[in-house]
């Protein structure tokens, strides 16, 4: 048993300073007794203790021996071949295990685990994140479905090691689902079905795949259910896995498809209830795009680390690269642009458990902006290193190029830029009537019916209604690090947040929390007034929000505009919660929320031109606030660099440590 999973079952948080992680044992081969389903979540460490412990286990990246080395991601990259042997060490040590949660006998007791592990592989290659992690993704719908029969037994098949993929996407449907042409055709014993999936992560290396298919000739949103199929169980002829598909960026991943000829499945294949198979899908992919931003984090610290460490010891013209204004300008930005999507990342991945019933809204937000802005991050570092951003073997490895080609996959899997923008401009009415200056909706008794909602979905049962709405505490156990997790309730998962964001509306208390706060330091001045700038600016944009209409063919081009400058608005609401129900995150120091807060701002002005104040305004207005504030944050960087620490706002070693 995995020392990791050994704590996890134990129900005690992996602490700071934690134990070495000794060589791991193998994966038992049947899944290990469950945990009873109250056990609640870990108390989060004042660290990232997870993520250090299994960085820690990966060893050095910088040793080029090890499975997990720099060198073994850029010769695997070079050769398109699968990391086969990294992912065997990850099975080997119980990672797999935390895909499962700890109810079906896995050790995943809260969503934030995975935000520490899959950042952490990411780190080091986005591939063997990608590759391995991609059982979640497939898994998922059947923890959401919650049918305990099915869920035990895939649990125990990914456990043992066995690989799950989603089959959703076909070739000439892309992101249509409700245009899919799989038919699982009805008989005695079950279904058979026919049809192509394409595009499919893992179709042909794994065994299990999470199939959704068409159960009615009608079609429609009740037309379609989803099957877990076992490739082993299929008689010989019926399906065969499609050739490999080459793509630009995370080349040896397992990117093929399946087709079905008249493959026979049994009534037990069936995940939920027949017809449920779209709102399991939407509802599972809501977990899903809140946890792909930790790709991203994790491809933003590689590219920081790269190209502060070549800033540092290049010299041009008798001075070193990193002390050029416009460099130093650059790291800065981008590391506080970092921190930003941290801020957002962890308060959504808390939120899964904390506000489910709105996830359609957080979900949709972070999955738009933490990979738009890491393509975006990345690229201003393209412009640190030169030339050697291009290279594939002289400098690094070739890391850089190999990085940026593998990271622009994030922003376009799970639900990509647009599909997510849209998704927040069909719940502007919504949104609208809950505007975060707005009192807060009052919390019915589970029995009480609620009220008529003429513009969103047919209305569920009361009980499940009053679980949706947010908690009285909502703000401090999603904003509070401290705090114990509620275990997930997927019950509670709704296609449309029908009383608007807990999040969004926390901004107001949050501003008002900082500026009382400044009237006794001075040193936050500078983020008071930068979150009075935004509660204004977010009153603003609800009531635009409120006023877009939808044309016969979509959303205006307007309203992905206002979902751009919403997005902003949002992560800065978790910027300022996280500042407020943690007194020393960033040790101390208000210079990262300053910075933080900035850059959202920058966003949002970009999006919503004039949302930030006045215009025109005099050119360089807001330079001299800048540059002493980006200085002082590029000190922070500076020091995290030095100590061999993540560039996070939580403390966290990494393995390869202090540069020499």
């Amino acid at each position: 048993m995995s020392v990791l999973r050994q704590r996890a079952e134990a129900g005690r948080p992996v602490r700071a300073v934690p134990a070495p992680v000794p060589a791991p044992a193998s994966v038992p081969a049947s899944a290990p007794a469950p945990v009873p389903a109250s056990a609640p979540a870990p108390v989060p460490a004042p660290r990232w203790a997870l993520a250090e412990r299994l960085d820690r286990w990966l060893g050095d990246p910088g040793d080029g021996a090890g499975p997990f080395s720099y060198a073994a991601a850029a010769r695997a990259d070079a050769a398109e071949e699968f990391p086969w042997a990294a992912c065997a060490a990850l099975d080997r040590l119980g990672v797999r295990h935390y895909y499962v949660p700890a109810q079906y006998g896995g050790a995943l007791t809260g969503l934030p685990q995975l935000l520490e592990i899959v950042r952490t592989l990411a780190r080091r290659d986005l591939t063997t994140a990608v590759g391995h992690g991609k059982t979640f993704l497939g898994a998922v719908s059947v923890w959401v479905a919650e049918d305990r029969a099915g869920a035990e037994r895939l649990a125990g098949l990914v456990c043992s090691g066995e690989s799950v993929s989603l089959g959703l996407t076909e070739r000439t449907h892309g992101s249509d689902l409700m245009a899919g042409e799989v038919v699982a055709e009805h008989t005695p014993d079950g279904y058979r079905i026919s049809g192509e999936k394409w595009l499919i992560n893992n179709a042909t290396r794994g065994r299990l795949l999470c199939l959704l298919a068409r159960t009615s000739a009608e079609g429609g949103p009740r037309g379609f259910s989803l099957l877990l199929v076992d490739k082993d169980e299929l008689p010989a002829g019926t399906y065969r896995t499609l050739p490999k598909v080459r793509t630009l960026g995370i080349r040896g991943a397992d990117i093929s498809g399946i087709a079905f000829d008249g493959a026979p499945v049994g009534r037990g294949c069936l995940v939920g209830r027949e017809g449920e198979g779209p709102e399991t899908v939407l509802k599972s992919l809501q977990i899903t795009r809140s946890l792909c931003t930790a790709l991203s984090l994790g491809a933003a610290d590689h590219g920081l680390r790269l190209a502060y460490g070549f800033a540092a010891g290049r010299e041009l013209f008798g001075r070193r690269l990193l002390d050029l204004p416009m460099a130093r300008r650059t790291l800065a930005e981008s590391y506080a642009d970092l921190l930003a999507a941290e801020a957002l990342s962890i308060v959504a991945a808390r939120s899964i458990h904390t506000l489910p019933g709105e996830l359609s809204v957080t979900s949709a937000v972070a999955k738009y902006l933490v990979p738009t802005v890491v393509d975006g991050l990345l690229g201003r570092l393209r412009g640190v290193l030169g030339a050697r951003s291009f290279l594939s073997d002289h400098h690094a490895h070739g890391r850089f190029q190999k990085l940026e080609r593998d990271h622009r996959i994030v922003g376009i899997f799970d639900g990509n830029t647009m599909v997510n923008l849209y998704a927040l401009t069909a719940q502007f009415r919504t949104l609208a009537r809950h505007p975060p200056d707005a009192a807060p909706a009052p919390i019915p008794d589970a029995d009480a019916a609620p009220a008529p909602d003429a513009d969103a979905a047919p209305a569920p049962d009361p009980a499940a209604e009053a679980g949706r709405r947010p908690q009285p505490d909502a703000h401090r156990v999603t904003f509070g690090l401290g705090e114990p997790l509620p275990e997930l309730r997927p019950g509670l998962l709704s296609l449309f947040a029908r009383h608007g964001s807990t999040l969004a509306a926390a901004l107001p208390a949050c501003a008002a929390a900082l500026e009382t706060a400044a009237a006794h330091d001075k040193r936050l001045a500078l983020a008071a007034r930068q979150a009075r700038i935004l509660r204004a600016a977010s009153r603003e944009l609800h009531a635009r929000m409120g006023a877009a209409r939808l044309l016969p063919g979509g959303a205006p081009v307007e309203s992905f505009d206002l979902a751009r400058g919403y997005s902003a608005c949002l992560a800065a609401a978790c910027a300022l919660g996280l500042w407020q129900h943690n007194p020393g995150l960033g040790h101390g120091d208000p210079v990262w929320l300053e910075a933080v807060l900035d850059r959202l701002l920058s966003r949002l002005e970009d999006a919503v031109p004039g949302s930030t104040g006045p215009l025109p305004r005099p050119l360089g207005a807001q330079e001299e606030v800048r540059e002493p504030l980006y200085e002082r944050l590029l000190e922070r960087m500076a020091e995290q660099y030095a100590a061999g620490e993540l560039f996070s706002l939580l403390p966290c070693r990494t393995a390869e440590g202090p540069p020499c």
